[in-house]
């Protein structure tokens, strides 16, 4: 399904994703990232797995102005301790996790509404070997 939203035309938004990447605004990028209002950041996580986060990943993103952060943990729904988030909670930042698909969905929508949301996105390594590319977030 295509979302077509009113936005700011300068607006960073998700225009598709795949196992192994996700487009903003048409650009690829395959390493984990961190998506705000303020532009894209190359993650600390990126090219890391899951197993491997931990609480300075987190650490590194309370230190944004956020109300809300958005977890993609792949192609699957994965939980990460509650330990390795509290920095996140000490910030008053909420977390929401969710797969990649689900994530750009759910960004373009709260970024579109103004919100001070942010995308964490998580790219493990030989995630493209999962499938193909899926476009249209």
């Amino acid at each position: 399904m295509k979302l077509h939203l009113n936005t700011d035309a300068g607006q960073l938004l998700f225009t598709g994703y795949g196992a192994d990447h996700v487009l903003i605004n048409g650009h690829r990028f395959d390493a984990g990232l961190l998506l705000t209002a303020r532009g894209v950041e190359i993650a600390p996580w990126a090219g890391q797995d899951f197993a491997a986060l931990t609480p300075a990943h987190f650490e590194w993103v309370a230190s944004r102005e956020l109300d809300i952060l958005l977890l993609g943990t792949g192609a699957r729904l994965r939980f990460p301790h509650p330990s390795l988030t509290r920095a996140l909670v000490e910030a008053q930042i909420g977390l929401e996790v969710m797969d990649t698909g689900a994530l750009c969905r759910t960004y373009n929508i709260l970024a579109a509404e103004g919100r001070s949301v942010g995308a964490a996105v998580l790219i493990e390594p030989g995630a493209g070997e999962l499938g193909p590319s899926v476009r249209g977030a």
